[in-house]
């Protein structure tokens, strides 16, 4: 390390104290620690009075090395489009966007994690917490500013619940679990790193916390976001009176600052969702009870207080050590814990207790205190997943053979069947916990699945727990976590003919609890699938399945004698009462084989064999009986009452039905049958009036659609497919059913989606007819069908949402054009209505709910790109009209129109992202960017010249790097979020740095516009080396030198060298050479 010092510094002296600070920063931080020393100490020490002006003279130079910052030449054009401010953007005066537009990231990803059909094994808390620090430093926002807008967005939010009220679907608690819980943990990650670093650089105005606090001020003048909902208006007046009571009791000088009182002199007051965001963030200490006294923040109230605020908690009684009776467990299960050490004697409860305290324990804590328990919502999560897998006793005769989890299946019966609802799972996600609960559920399955049912087993009920129940609970939430039912080219890669995002599977789910396993370093061990035998003998009796048709059995293999028994059972109603139109006869003497079965065996036995064994025969079974159907052997109604009967006796069988259907649909050989109410059931009634709903819903978001049934003609469905869905609606809609209907769901939207017959409106209008109270969130499921097969839907989704965000092109010019919503709201949506499905459904919400049914990633990738390089042609074209006429207010417009292009790109970025995550971004890094760089396209009259192809080589550079940012994070991450992105940026980023080398060097020739090249990779390196320059030294040297040299040609030398200058130790030579 090395330093010239000198009254008369050159800024070349200067870049040679900066580089050490880029390279070293944590010895550079070192000297300087020294330097301080030295400069308060240097008054008492002779020796240091002779070298005063030569410390001085050195310590400043330090301090000009570390504020030091790369910055574009501002007289040029490309300076301005680096350093145009994002929220001086003139769409906010023409557009609605507005300053919102740069976090439609926040939003986007925030309502993207409420569709209740995709599971994240990442925490929400570890993604948003990186999208914070990324969007914080591209903005230039102060943390005031970033902080509002993580409020805003998730308020917006809560108000914006805009699925239907009933099906089998996340609702508002979801919601209200990002604002109240993963938002604050989000926060206190970068209030904890503020805090680390003042330790070390000594005293400092601690920013983070300061803007929290002034973010949480200013967001009370947002009276209409801050509305509660209704189900939540006792829980914001009670944060309002414990604010009020703390501030009476603090005047009156009481020891007790936070006791309620019970009389009615005690104070009373009218909360909001403030009220509960401040309590939220003073139970993870981000603040203390000083909130309580800013102004205006207790509203008095003259009303008469709720009851429910003076009553005793049950959980004061609870813990006084009442007995669990059923009016105190259904009081704990409706009201939230306050306090860890109330789970903790749940948990003890739960292992320790009787069968019914146990069972009862179970229960309560997956009620209220899990789904808004938002204060310790993640203790909550942590012992639910942690008493799925109960401790070894002492007295268990066998370890690690897992008998000891019989001992506690009353409470694991009760716990599955509390964890099965939709919000529960769902939250469960949004912790990132689905890696830990595949885990703790496959000891479960292997256990339960080997043991063999009671002799007089009949049909499996959930009042009283077994080892079918058990196991069959386990096994279908097990299969909630992935798309164990998806056809093989659902697992192609992003980019190569697959689906747009690579769906989880249960090696993805073992291989991220693995890698958490060994970056925590605890006494956790690595879980593998080869230490369940069972379980993976079913495993790939799944995929097998998935991936080619049955191979037949012998009458001597053990599976085909054990099919030939589950065919005598599922017939012995068909012999009983000879019901349906097939011939009884023939139905039940048949087998797998053929071959009859003997008149002697008793007709009502059952087999009492372990679960593993039955279900590796239900393929089998599925083949013979829809064999004989399409034969005429069966009829439809013996068939449904067939598969009815299997599943009643063993839940779990139905995974294998799913699986089986899917890929028979998926391969196209069944003949389809009509649905004509005979031999199946009609959808005739509601059909036509469904396909209208859903036409009129798609034209409310700009997607026009053609009709798929012509009138006259009666529906039909593939024989597959009309037995799932035969079977589905004899399914009972209690709570007891929602871990069936949480399979039964998706799995019936893939097979319309993988049948070449346009299904889904057909299955919507049968399960209308069943279930008409879910007819609004039936219908809006429908709505994603077209466009797993239509890219023309797909294309004009994309268009409407930016018309609906940005408003009007600019080059439509008229207000009489102005969209009355636009920004946030046009794209997603406002706030809920009251009943019915609520028109019009804005563009935004639905691509969010469809994006995972597009499968070409290469058109979807190639729609956005285009749709921002449109928007850049459009806003040069604008900026060209303005300023001609007025000269004065020409570099106004430019600015503007350079800041509505990051907009724009920002939005096409987010829609990316969201729809494949890194997967996409890749393609775009790879492929579709340097397609459309190399693609000669025709010049369009109107375009503004040279200007247009500027701001379309920044629009592509701006979208591409903030998509990547979005993905990837600026800088260093948690190591768990590191291990997942890392290694693809680097190799992504070396092939795309690797690419803009081959086209300077005229390896490889352009299409595009030169302007539009130079434009893109000034301002594209630009962007890295300002914003990501822990990227830069992960790109080859080699690289880095042709590409500096490239730029030095045109004259960009600042740019080169500040590229080289980040490029690491190994760029060090380089950086000296271009400097002499």
């Amino acid at each position: 390390m090395f330093f010239f010092v000198s009254s008369t510094s050159t800024c070349m002296l200067y870049l040679l104290s900066f580089l050490p600070f880029l390279i070293r920063p944590e010895k550079f931080n070192g000297l300087l620690q020294r330097l301080r020393f030295i400069e308060a100490h240097k008054s008492g020490s002779k020796s240091l009075v002779s070298a005063n002006h030569i410390i001085d003279s050195l310590f400043a130079n330090v301090q000009r090395a570390m504020n030091m910052e790369y910055q574009l030449n501002k007289r040029q054009l490309l300076g301005v489009l680096i350093d145009a401010a994002p929220g001086n953007s003139f769409l906010s005066h023409i557009s609605g966007a507005g300053k919102a537009a740069c976090w439609i990231c926040i939003d986007m990803f925030m309502e993207n994690a409420m569709d209740g059909r995709q599971l994240h094994a990442i925490s929400a808390i570890e993604i948003l917490t990186e999208l914070t620090k990324t969007l914080q430093i591209i903005n230039e926002a102060s943390w005031l500013e970033t902080f509002l807008a993580l409020w805003l967005s998730a308020l917006r939010l809560i108000q914006r619940d805009r699925e239907p009220l009933e099906g089998p679907i996340p609702h508002l608690d979801a919601r209200l679990c990002m604002l109240l819980a993963i938002l604050p943990s989000s926060i206190a990650p970068l209030l904890k790193d503020e805090n680390e670093m003042l330790e070390t650089e000594g005293n400092k105005v601690p920013s983070r916390r300061q803007g929290l606090i002034s973010s949480l001020q200013v967001l009370a003048q947002f009276s209409s976001l801050l509305s509660p909902p209704p189900s939540v208006i006792n829980a914001a007046n009670s944060a309002a009176t414990k604010a009020a009571v703390f501030i009476s009791n603090f005047k009156t000088g009481s020891g007790n600052l936070g006791m309620v009182g019970r009389n009615d002199s005690s104070p009373k007051a009218v909360g909001n969702m403030l009220h509960l965001i401040v309590e939220a963030c003073i139970a993870r200490n981000l603040l203390d009870t000083s909130a309580y006294f800013w102004p205006g923040y207790v509203i008095s109230s003259i009303t008469s207080k709720d009851p429910m605020l003076t009553q005793d908690s049950p959980w004061s009684t609870f813990m006084q050590g009442a007995p669990l009776t059923v009016s105190l467990k259904n009081a704990l299960m409706a009201t939230p814990a306050s306090s860890v050490a109330e789970l903790e004697k749940l948990y003890d409860i739960a292992l320790n207790g009787s069968d019914e305290e146990k069972s009862a324990a179970s229960r309560i804590l997956c009620g209220a205190s899990f789904v808004r328990g938002w204060h310790i919502q993640e203790h909550v999560v942590r012992i639910v997943v942690k008493l799925l897998s109960p401790p070894l006793s002492s007295d268990s005769s066998v370890p690690g053979s897992g008998s000891h989890f019989v001992g506690h299946m009353p409470m694991l019966n009760a716990l599955l069947f509390g964890v099965s609802s939709a919000d529960t799972v769902h939250i469960l996600s949004l912790y990132g916990m689905v890696p830990e609960v595949a885990v703790a559920l496959m000891p479960l399955c292997e256990t339960f699945g080997s043991l063999p049912p009671p002799s007089n087993h009949r049909s499996t009920t959930f009042d009283e727990p077994s080892v079918y129940s058990v196991f069959s609970c386990a096994f279908l939430f097990l299969l909630r976590l992935w798309k164990f039912y998806k056809p093989p080219q659902e697992h192609c890669m992003a980019g190569r003919g697959g689906s747009v995002r690579m769906e989880l599977t249960l090696d993805y789910l073992l291989l991220m609890h693995n890698s958490r396993v060994a970056l925590q370093k605890g006494p956790s061990q690595p879980v593998y699938i080869d230490s369940f035998p069972k379980l993976r003998a079913w495993y790939f009796q799944n995929q097998a399945c998935i991936a080619s048709p049955l191979s037949g059995l012998c009458n001597k293999n053990p599976v085909h004698q054990v099919a030939n028994k589950i065919l005598n059972m599922i017939c012995r109603k068909m012999t009983k009462g000879g019901v349906g139109q097939g011939n009884p006869s023939s139905t039940s003497s048949s087998s797998v084989s053929g071959s009859p079965v003997s008149s002697s065996e008793d007709a009502l036995q059952r087999p009492v064999l372990p679960a593993w064994e039955f279900l590796e025969a239900v393929p089998f079974v599925l083949e013979a009986v829809l064999t004989a159907c399409a034969h005429g052997r069966l009829s439809s109604r013996d068939l449904t009452t067939g598969l009815r009967d299997l599943v009643d006796f063993l839940p779990a069988s139905l995974a294998a039905m799913v699986t089986y259907f899917s890929a028979e649909i998926t391969r196209g050989i069944w003949k389809p049958v009509a649905m004509n109410g005979t031999d199946w059931p009609s959808p005739a009634a509601t059909l036509h009036s469904v396909e209208s709903e859903i036409k009129e819903i798609l034209a409310s978001a700009g997607v026009c659609v053609n009709s798929c049934y012509p009138r006259g003609m009666p529906p039909m469905l593939p024989l597959p497919m009309a037995a799932l869905v035969s079977l589905t609606i004899t399914f009972k809609l209690d709570k007891n059913s929602e871990y069936i209907h949480g399979v039964v769901g998706q799995a019936l939207e893939n097979c319309a989606g993988g049948s070449s017959w346009p299904s889904m409106p057909i299955i919507g209008s049968l399960w209308t007819q069943k279930v008409r109270r879910w007819h609004d969130f039936i219908v809006l499921s429908c709505t994603r069908s077209p466009f797993s097969r239509d890219k023309e839907a797909v294309a004009q989704l994309i268009r409407s949402c930016f018309s609906t965000f940005l408003g009007p092109s600019p080059s439509e010019g008229s207000f009489s054009h102005v969209m009355p919503n636009r920004g946030v709201i046009g794209l997603l949506g406002q706030a809920i209505t009251e009943q019915g499905v609520r028109l019009p459904i804005t563009p935004g919400f639905l691509y969010l709910r469809t994006c995972r049914t597009f499968h070409d990633t290469h058109f979807v990738s190639e729609v956005i790109l285009k749709l921002v390089i449109e928007w850049a042609h459009k806003l040069a074209n604008e900026w060209a009209s303005s300023g001609a006429a007025r000269l004065k207010s020409g570099r106004r417009s430019l600015a503007a129109a350079i800041s509505g292009v990051q907009q724009v790109a920002s939005l096409g970025a987010s829609l990316l992202c969201v729809a494949g995550g890194g997967l996409l971004v890749q393609v775009m890094y790879e492929e579709t960017l340097p397609t459309v760089l190399l693609s000669a396209r025709e010049e369009k009259s109107g375009m503004a010249g040279p200007v247009s192809c500027i701001l379309e080589g920044y629009a592509m550079a701006y979208m591409l790097f903030l998509s990547g940012a979005f993905v990837w994070g600026l800088r260093s991450k948690s190591a768990a979020y590191t291990s997942i992105y890392s290694s693809r940026r680097v190799r992504v980023i070396r092939v795309h740095m690797d690419f803009m080398v081959g086209v300077l060097e005229g390896n490889i020739l352009l299409g595009c516009d030169p302007a539009t090249w130079k434009a893109y990779v000034s301002c594209f390196v630009g962007l890295l080396v300002k914003y990501v320059p822990l990227w830069v030294p992960d790109v080859k040297l080699d690289t880095l030198k042709k590409l500096a040299s490239g730029l030095r040609g045109w004259h960009e030398c600042e740019l080169a060298l500040s590229l080289l200058e980040r490029g690491g130790t190994a760029a060090m030579g380089a950086v000296v050479e271009s400097v002499l």
